[in-house]
């Protein structure tokens, strides 16, 4: 006789475990300690066999019925249920171990050794923040490029598009990493090449390697405000941005460690910034000192010395050099980091120098103010020395010099 769903409530334990049949095979089997499970005896290829459909009540009666009609569809077509239960359940684990997050993180574990303990980081966090929350739980080759395509739009609608750029690169590896492994076999994020959002750029004036002798000597010479000439040549020496030089102050310089530590509440990124400092920049520092080191700042205004040179001293002094449309105080950093790539210098320790730091990163990059420091030391006085040989000879041929020499 067919069961119903109050004798299925109902049915209590005993001593052994026992049967309550509902027909056809299925079965509820009552474990002493009052556990119900539902199963489905048939004969396959001559041997009797016994199914598991579930346990009650996640299982219903009506659901274990559901089931047993699927297994005897298999049957009538030849398949053994249990067989196609037991590779249903390996199919699903393959899914579960072959997540987008799973095989990333195999992906980082096997590239992690080849990067910077910084850069790794970087690359992680990245894929926490703006990649797993989205497509980490999904089987990856289940994965598709609009499925990418939309963790992407979701950066840029922060105006990211750096960021966008990058995690574009990264997911990429990622599916590469999978294909070579044997756990996919396409790679969604390759069918994306054109899809990002571009910035349109601004290019600030800058100083070309070629004016550069010309342009060193005409600063040397200017006969304006001396505080001016001083605040241009360490914005050359430096290359920070016009800002973090205006408002620097002396407590900011320590000259025996020849570091100038720029706190964060003035960084476009809000994170401390280190800046190497050359022979050359603590010469000029001393020079300076007699001139404002009994005030805060370094570069004092010549009508308030409680507040800095104003924006506009060091483009005015510019113009009046000459270089009105030829030259901005920011395109120092577009000439340094020019020369600077073109003489083989790392290009990480040229970014972190230049203070180029992802928006996403800012939380928890307490140590990157630091990352590269004694690649950006070497650097620092190679730009110094440099510098100086094109200020007293305008036919300097400068040595392919890189921080593996």
């Amino acid at each position: 006789m067919a069961l119903t769903n109050t004798a299925v409530k109902a049915a209590k334990p005993k001593d052994k475990q026992w049967k309550l049949s509902d027909g056809g095979g299925l079965y509820l089997l009552i474990h002493p300690n009052g556990s119900k499970y539902w199963r489905l005896k048939f004969r396959f290829a001559g041997k009797e066999k016994v199914l598991a459909l579930g346990v009650y009540p996640e299982v219903s009666l009506a659901e274990a019925r559901v089931l047993q009609g699927d297994a005897k569809i298999l049957l009538r077509n030849g398949a053994d249920p249990s067989q196609v239960k037991k590779q249903q359940k390996r199919t699903d684990r393959i899914k579960t171990e072959n997540t987008f997050e799973a095989i990333a993180q195999d992906w980082f574990e096997q590239q992690k050794g080849s990067w910077s303990v910084g850069h790794a980081d970087r690359v992680l966090k990245s894929l926490e923040q703006d990649v797993f929350p989205y497509i980490g739980h999904r089987p990856i080759a289940e994965l598709t490029p609009p499925d990418v395509l939309e963790v992407i739009r979701k950066i840029e609608s922060r105006d990211a598009l750096d960021v966008a750029g990058r995690i574009l690169q990264r997911c990429s590896s990622v599916f590469r990493f999978a294909a070579q492994t044997g756990r996919s076999q396409i790679n969604p994020a390759s069918e994306l090449r054109g899809v990002l959002k571009t910035r349109k750029v601004k290019h600030r004036t800058a100083i070309t390697r070629a004016e550069l002798p010309e342009f060193l000597k005409n600063v040397s010479d200017y006969n304006g405000y001396p505080v001016t000439r001083h605040a241009l040549k360490l914005l050359i020496l430096t290359f920070v941005r016009p800002g973090e030089l205006r408002f620097s102050k002396w407590s900011e310089f320590d000259l025996s460690a020849k570091l100038w530590r720029i706190p964060g509440e003035r960084m476009k990124m809000g994170t401390e910034h280190l800046v190497p400092l050359s022979k050359q920049a603590i010469a000029l520092l001393e020079e300076l000192r007699p001139i404002s080191g009994r005030y805060d700042f370094l570069f004092p205004g010549e009508r308030s010395r409680a507040k800095p040179i104003s924006e506009n001293t060091m483009i005015y002094a510019l113009y009046r050099m000459g270089y009105k449309s030829r030259a901005t105080a920011h395109g120092f950093r577009t000439t340094a980091s020019s020369i600077l790539n073109e003489e083989g210098f790392n290009p990480d320790a040229i970014e972190r120098q230049l203070s180029h730091l992802e928006r996403n990163q800012v939380r928890g990059a307490y140590t990157q103010h630091a990352e590269y420091l004694k690649d950006r030391m070497k650097m620092m006085q190679w730009w110094a020395d440099y510098l100086d040989q094109l200020e007293t000879s305008s036919n300097v041929v400068p040595s392919r010099f890189g921080i593996s020499n």
